[in-house]
């Protein structure tokens, strides 16, 4: 989501009287409230004009009551609500009649987290006409490496695809902890040059040579050696590469492949696949090198492969090395 014109109207003082932050992705929930935090009032002015309640611990009468006072050292006061999906919402009535006729003055935030709220309700369209609402929500998996990319150049530097690909693939989409990769990143790589693969194995402890995009590239290009040599790696560095994130990024590969096999216009390979376009040539040598027929199969036998991960359908082979060399094995004969 691009919250860019939300944070270009904080920078230039233009305040909503009520925002209503809240979604299942907490990053953008904390960019914004932060940015009030850091806008609305300067460090003297906080002193006097700044509250901060937490939903567990307040209520609907302290809040308002809070937002009907006049500043005293600013234009402003500035109210934010912490976790306020705690608050008992059931009783929001005073909240409502607030909103409806709500201090210019006041700029009150909720930061109403993990969960979506109630658009049903009168209080969500009320905020909706006076104020701001903003859903913060989850990103989808192959959402995360582009979203990766627009960050890095929004800081001023840029990243390439596959290390972009290869961050979003083993951080998952938690995005407060990918900026936080991403922080450590632009502070050890010159703003002139591109953060490459070999970066990340630096700063952030992937391999650039021993990680699950290799294991697929090598799986695309049938090199057996190469396969063997990385699930070699993965069951000798188990933490560093569960067996679940594996399975689970092969078989959006091969899902994928199969998708490839059925895209009638070829150049829209990308955009249908949801993959940068630099990817789209490993994409076509695997759709060479596994037919439908094929393709098919692998993804039961990686449907196999987790169910024996988790302990089903066990037969001989029960850890990491054993399941994964028999999976390797199934897709390249």
């Amino acid at each position: 989501m691009n919250i860019s014109p939300i944070l270009t109207d904080i920078k230039k003082r233009k305040f909503q009287p009520v925002y209503l932050l809240h979604g299942e992705e907490s990053y953008f929930i904390d960019v914004i409230s932060d940015a009030l935090e850091h806008t609305v009032l300067n460090d003297a002015q906080k002193g006097f004009d700044q509250t901060v309640l937490y939903g567990k611990d307040t209520d609907f009468s302290t809040i308002v009551s809070a937002a009907k006072r006049y500043p005293m050292m600013s234009d402003h006061q500035l109210i934010i609500i912490k976790e306020a999906q705690d608050l008992k919402w059931k009783d929001d009535e005073l909240l409502l009649k607030y909103v409806e006729q709500c201090t210019a003055s006041t700029v009150l935030v909720f930061d109403y987290k993990y969960g979506k709220f109630d658009k049903r309700k009168k209080l969500y369209k009320a905020i909706e006409k006076k104020g701001l609402v903003v859903e913060s929500n989850k990103l989808y998996d192959d959402k995360v490496a582009s979203w990766v990319i627009s960050f890095i150049k929004e800081q001023g530097w840029n990243i390439h695809p596959q290390a972009a690909a290869l961050l979003s693939e083993y951080l998952g989409t938690e995005l407060s902890k990918i900026v936080n990769e991403l922080n450590k990143l632009m502070l050890n790589v010159p703003k002139e040059r591109e953060i490459v693969v070999s970066d990340i194995e630096q700063n952030i402890g992937i391999s650039k040579d021993f990680n699950v995009f290799e294991l697929n590239t090598a799986l695309a290009k049938r090199n057996a050696f190469k396969a063997y040599q990385i699930v070699d790696y993965f069951a000798a560095n188990p933490k560093s590469n569960p067996l679940v994130l594996v399975l689970g990024t092969i078989a959006g590969y091969f899902t994928k492949i199969l998708k490839y096999h059925y895209i009638v216009d070829k150049s829209t390979a990308a955009k249908e696949l949801g993959v940068h376009p630099f990817f789209l040539k490993e994409y076509e040598l695997a759709a060479r090198n596994y037919n439908r027929r094929k393709t098919f199969a692998i993804i039961a036998a990686l449907k196999d492969a987790d169910l024996k991960s988790k302990g089903m359908n066990i037969g001989s082979n029960t850890n990491t090395k054993d399941i994964l060399t028999e999976l390797i094995f199934t897709i390249l004969n």
